[in-house]
């Protein structure tokens, strides 16, 4: 068995919490630090989607012609701050050059490594503690509105279909059949089978924050201010106290790479926020996850209502809410769930960490013992956090990985 450490964690979003449960399991004294409650930032307002088969990156090849499209449209699916705009110019570089036809398929294999297994990861994490329930079987529906869009042979769906998915496309007919609360817009959809769905992102994380004191760990409610190496082994000071750990994990998500700042260790890391909005007392159900092919949008059922969530907007950390992404996100779902119109949602916003490569650093840094990295899931932490975790708790443990780590190396760009 492995040595006995000390090992902080700082972040408690999902990502985190799933390591703290490995590390824990693989025999480590544990302690996670999150300023807020545990599982509640943005892996509570996610759009639910666990799949094996989200090995799409963000950057494809000719995305550079929709991106004008993206951000210009009123009710675009993706939107840059004037005001930020400017800082976030050398991570769209990035982005761009990480859409060429060989990064794509390389990004897309090292996607496939930390979800391939996600749903029966989450079945085992679930396991025991009275809420297996929260992950359901479900397909991935991407509706289109002009049916000649939809086709199995899209670059995105042939990645798919190469790491194994079940892929089928269905015509106006059929969607309605599947589908009844969507608009009769819609005209043909593609099936993306074999996944689930969680009916409450936000209740996993409680849960699973849950059975890490169950496990035997402490969870601290203090906000990080500080990281530093001392006398071989690391200092966390919070707004409370200083902490002292063997090793810690990087894993506060889109602020990681503040607190790494502080080490002369730089990423190119994005703070993209995420948008949702939610209808308690929608009387509609959805009996899949549905993408809003167009708008880049997914609505799901869940344990609160009907969700819809979406959008990528480029702008300050800790700028507010932009009222006019909620507004179109809102228009967005009542298009595409008739019965919302009239209702009022609830709303939602959160800060998602994004590389230009829709991978996460997952690290031990060189010239750092100890310190791991475990942030920037993109789009993706839901389903790439139990992997992620797993991962994790090998390197802190010194097991040998039978996996090529160098896409999640940290000097990657």
């Amino acid at each position: 068995m492995a040595d006995v450490t000390r090992v902080g964690i700082i972040g408690g979003g999902i990502v985190g919490i799933c390591t703290a449960i490995s590390l824990l399991e693989a025999g480590q004294k544990v302690t996670l630090i999150e300023r807020d409650a545990p599982g509640q930032a943005a892996s509570f307002g996610n759009a639910g989607i666990i799949s094996p088969w989200s090995v799409v990156p963000q950057a494809m090849p000719g995305i550079w012609k929709q991106i004008p499209g993206m951000l210009l449209r009123p009710r675009g699916p993706a939107g840059v701050s004037p005001r930020h705009g400017l800082r976030y110019l050398p991570w769209l570089i990035k982005f761009l050059d990480e859409s060429r036809a060989q990064k794509a398929k390389a990004n897309s294999d090292a996607m496939h490594v930390l979800c391939g297994d996600t749903v029966s990861l989450y079945r085992q994490l679930l396991a025991g503690t009275g809420h297996d329930d929260l992950v359901v079987d479900a397909m991935y529906v991407h509706a289109f509105r002009n049916g000649n869009a939809a086709s199995v042979q899209s670059l995105g769906n042939q990645m798919r279909s190469q790491k194994g998915a079940d892929i089928e496309r269905i015509n106006a007919a059929d969607l309605r059949n599947l589908e009844p609360a969507l608009s009769h817009d819609f005209k043909a959809a593609i099936l993306i089978k074999g996944q689930a769905r969680a009916r409450d992102p936000g209740r996993i994380g409680e849960v699973l924050a849950g059975k890490i004191e169950t496990l035997g760990g402490t969870i601290l409610r203090e906000a990080v201010v500080d990281l530093q190496a001392h006398d071989g082994a690391w200092q966390i000071q919070s707004d409370i106290a200083v902490h002292t750990f063997d090793k810690v994990v990087m894993a506060a998500g889109a602020w990681s790479a503040d607190l790494l700042r502080r080490l002369n260790i730089t990423v190119p890391l994005a703070a993209e926020r995420g948008y949702h909005v939610s209808y308690p007392d929608a009387d509609v159900i959805l009996n899949n996850s549905v993408m809003d092919a167009d708008a880049h949008a997914v609505a799901s059922t869940m344990n609160e209502g009907m969700r819809i969530a979406g959008i990528a907007e480029f702008a300050g950390i800790d700028a507010p809410p932009n009222p006019k992404r909620l507004a179109a996100l809102r228009r967005t779902a009542e298009a595409m769930l008739p019965s919302l119109k009239d209702q009022s949602p609830k709303t939602w916003m959160g800060v998602r960490p994004s590389f230009p490569d829709s991978l996460p650093v997952i690290q031990e840094f060189p010239g750092h013992p100890g310190l791991i990295g475990a942030f920037g899931h993109s789009h993706y932490g839901l389903m790439m956090a139990p992997k992620t975790g797993r991962l994790v708790a090998d390197i802190a443990t010194g097991k040998t990985l039978n996996i090529d780590m160098s896409p999640f190396a940290s000097d990657r760009f």
